[in-house]
């Protein structure tokens, strides 16, 4: 890819570019870089073929700033067949955000058959016009119906554009939690805009996705008292892959 990394690395810290600028406070960084580092660090030292990571979530209770960047993590529990991780984002020497990973050991299928929702019938992204872009975008995107602003049941695909750190290439899973930020703009916006910034993240993973885009369909928005809840499917060619939910506080937007 040729765009500009979120990241490059400098020694063990992670140095922030400035395409990784929030939609919230132009000093700080988005959400979905700070979900997209600590799945990678979860992934590359504790992830094995052996092991699934079902169950990412990410705590977002501070806004990052562009700053050196640090992520450490350790194992909690390492069982015969669920390993859980814990991972921390430290920013200028702050703790700003923290994941954690269930891993589940990979078996056999079970038998029998269990009701499911349908899978979406729409278009390849390839097969929908590409939007008008006034600047580079975090991500490329293919509206299928009913895009932001839209009070309706809205389903898009998108792919990441760029590398999240500098030489590194995107797995399946970073592809998947690096995107999963996006439920919330996605799930949460109206006629008015996004209005409320997300403090978590919770991703799903039956499997991983088989390619580069991945399709969000709204299946949840409910809010009261500035509090909104929001979730999205995830779909690849092949169908539902998983899930992502997030949990937001009304917010204003800074200057």
């Amino acid at each position: 890819m040729a765009n500009t990394a979120f990241f490059t690395r400098d020694g063990d810290s992670y140095l922030p570019t400035d395409i990784c600028r929030g939609p919230w406070d132009p000093k700080s960084l988005h959400g979905r870089v700070v979900a997209g580092l600590l799945a990678y660090e979860i992934e590359q030292r504790w992830i094995d073929p052996a092991f699934h990571p079902a169950r990412l979530t990410v705590d977002l209770y501070r806004l990052p700033k562009f700053a050196p960047v640090q992520v450490t993590s350790k194992v909690v529990r390492d069982g015969n067949r669920i390993r859980i991780v814990d991972a921390e984002f430290i920013n200028d020497g702050v703790s700003v955000g923290r994941a954690s990973c269930v891993l589940l050991r990979r078996t056999e299928a079970t038998d029998g058959n269990v009701w499911g929702p349908p899978d979406w019938s729409v278009p390849a992204p390839e097969a929908l016009p590409e939007p008008e872009q006034a600047q580079p975008a975090m991500w490329d995107s293919r509206t299928i119906d009913h895009g932001f602003g839209a009070v309706a049941q809205k389903r898009t695909w998108i792919r990441e554009n760029r590398p999240l750190i500098e030489g590194v290439e995107l797995t399946p899973f970073l592809r998947a939690a690096s995107s999963a930020d996006f439920a919330n703009p996605f799930a949460n916006s109206g006629d008015k805009g996004l209005q409320y910034v997300n403090t978590d993240i919770t991703l799903y993973l039956h499997r991983l996705p088989i390619a580069e885009w991945v399709g969000f369909e709204v299946v949840a928005h409910h809010s009261s008292e500035g509090i909104a809840v929001g979730e999205c499917a995830l779909y690849d060619a092949n169908g539902a892959f998983g899930r992502s939910s997030i949990c937001g506080v009304a917010q204003r937007r800074k200057a």
